[in-house]
């Protein structure tokens, strides 16, 4: 309405602008007038009588509203949208919006995702969701929750890759699986801000995704991708490619990534040497424990999971024992590498079956399994993951994953501000129902 209490028009959606890790800022309205949705800015809205926005003024820009980067639409991109909540690394659907103010300021502070969505916008405005007014405790603080907007010009104001860079790869590939094809490409674009990141990622999807997800890029942003990921993960890639283009990739490798690739390559996938990765940490017989520890604190390109043993080799880099990580720890260091191993380690050749190689590390226990060839030189290694995976049932990924215990401090409701405009010191904003906010956007062009 304006000031006079005269109806111009109805409110369609409220635009906040993202600011990187800190509560998106309320900039203003879009209302719709005359069949046109025109820009409110936010400082022209005052106050409110339960059912209607009164304005402070009777002059509005009646150009057609056109959104800006960085603009987030709270009906249109939040509400009834999907989320990560990063908490649980679940998405989840928004239901509801909550905004505060501070220091004058109306900004976007909270999410409930355990509602059906408003049937009416101006809940967002007036700061309750029905009669009987809202509810403080249905909400969660904004900045547990990683929205999906899926516009361009927004996402990238998030700031470097979001929330996502909270979770694990294991957890974004999990989303990925959940994910509708526009989620998809949204989790994936953030991913793609950093590169360790996103091969970490595709060494989680399962093969038919990966495949699908790669199979959508060039060559050389495949390529890419493969050459940051471990190279028995790589190879396992590569192999599920369309024949006509597993070889333009392989080319386009790193020299020493495609060597290990294609060595990994000429084995059976069912086989130890389809199995196992091919970086390990071996030294000569007569090395030191202090030399040992040494090289495996350096190690920093092998996976931590290959750095539970140190494999002592001769000359001709036959393998001679095998030292775990925590005997070498707590070993003298001068004494000699091989006189801390176990000289006659269990081992197994490259053809060897990945059931045979299961049970033996079932049996012994072990984390690791050296493969050696005909010679006893080691040319590989085998960890407990790479075992686990394909002895696991097919739809393994699929499975509903059993939850860790919830982090009180994401997941319990936040808490408001005692007063309505909070100072600087408050952890939270306060919830707002009136009041001036700055606007970020800057329109011309008023009309009567």
């Amino acid at each position: 309405m304006d000031r006079s209490g005269e109806p111009i028009g109805r409110l369609s959606d409220v635009i906040a602008r993202l600011r990187g890790d800190d509560y998106p800022l309320v900039t203003g309205l879009v209302a719709t007038v005359g069949g046109r949705e025109v820009y409110v800015p936010i400082e022209q809205v005052g106050g409110s009588d339960g059912e209607a926005l009164r304005l402070t003024s009777d002059r509005l820009d009646l150009r057609h509203f056109e959104r800006r980067p960085g603009e987030v639409l709270l009906k249109r991109d939040v509400l009834g949208h999907r989320l990560i909540d990063v908490g649980t690394a679940r998405l989840v659907r928004a239901a509801d919006v909550e905004l505060g103010r501070r220091n004058g300021e109306r900004m976007v502070v909270g999410l409930d995702t355990r509602r059906r969505p408003p049937r009416l916008l101006r809940a967002l405005l007036l700061g309750r969701s029905g009669p009987s007014g809202a509810d403080p405790a249905r909400f969660r603080d904004w900045k547990a929750f990683e929205p999906l907007i899926g516009h361009t010009g927004s996402a990238l104001l998030r700031g470097p890759f979001g929330r996502i860079r909270r979770l694990k790869p294991a957890q974004i590939a999990d989303l990925l699986e959940d994910a509708s094809k526009e989620e998809e490409t949204e989790i994936l674009g953030q991913v793609h801000e950093d590169p360790e990141l996103e091969a970490d990622v595709f060494e989680e999807l399962d093969e038919d995704r990966a495949s699908r997800l790669l199979g959508a890029r060039t060559d050389e942003e495949i390529a890419e991708v493969l050459s940051r990921m471990r190279p028995d993960d790589a190879a396992d890639a590569i192999a599920e490619l369309p024949q006509n283009r597993r070889q333009p990739v392989i080319d386009l490798l790193p020299p020493g990534v495609r060597t290990k690739v294609l060595t990994l390559m000429g084995f059976n996938p069912a086989s130890a040497g389809g199995l196992m990765g091919v970086d390990f940490l071996a030294l000569p017989s007569d090395a030191s424990v202090a030399e040992a520890i040494a090289a495996v604190v350096t190690a920093t390109t092998l996976q931590p999971e290959a750095l539970t043993s140190v494999h002592a080799v001769d000359g001709h880099s036959r393998l001679r024992g095998v030292a775990k990580l925590v005997t070498l720890l707590q070993a003298d260091r001068q004494t000699r590498l091989i006189d801390v191993c176990d000289t006659d380690p269990m081992r197994v050749g490259a053809d060897t079956d990945v059931v045979d190689v299961a049970v033996l590390m079932t049996d012994y226990n072990l984390i690791t399994i050296p493969v050696v060839d005909e010679h006893g030189g080691i040319v590989g290694l085998i960890t407990v993951d790479d075992v686990l995976e394909v002895t696991l049932p097919d739809d393994w990924r699929r499975r509903e994953t059993a939850q860790p215990p919830s982090d009180p401090q994401l997941n319990a409701p936040h808490e408001m501000a005692s007063h309505e405009d909070a100072g600087p010191g408050h952890a939270r904003p306060g919830r707002a129902q009136s009041g001036d906010a700055q606007s970020g956007n800057a329109q011309s062009g008023d009309a009567q």
